[in-house]
């Protein structure tokens, strides 16, 4: 049974579904966590790695602290916290509500 639109209550349902899915995957991707863990990460190696090939020249200027390799162990550290939060706990799906008034009107028997 279809409506004045061409569309039929299984139309519109498996249309809804498809966009609720489209919407739970969107989430996901541009959750938080994963691009903060993600930026850490990156540079978190890109300071470890200034860190570990620093002279003894930059060390000594931070008073014999190695602060590029300690700044980016913890970056690191940051990071792959957030992506295992993310693993951990990832984001529920929202499903809206369907009320009555979101669906289109039933056909009326002319």
């Amino acid at each position: 049974m279809t409506d004045q639109h061409g569309y039929s209550e299984r139309d519109v349902q498996r249309e809804v579904t498809e966009l609720q899915e489209k919407s739970a995957t969107a989430a996901r991707i541009f959750d938080l966590r994963r691009i903060i863990g993600g930026l850490f990460v990156v540079y978190g190696v890109i300071v470890t790695i200034a860190g570990i090939t620093d002279d003894q020249s930059a060390i000594d200027k931070a008073q014999g602290i190695n602060i590029n390799l300690w700044t980016g162990i913890a970056m690191l550290l940051l990071g792959v916290f957030f992506l295992v939060w993310l693993k951990l706990r990832p984001t529920p799906p929202t499903v809206p509500e369907v009320t009555a008034e979101d669906l289109p009107d039933k056909p009326t028997a002319e």
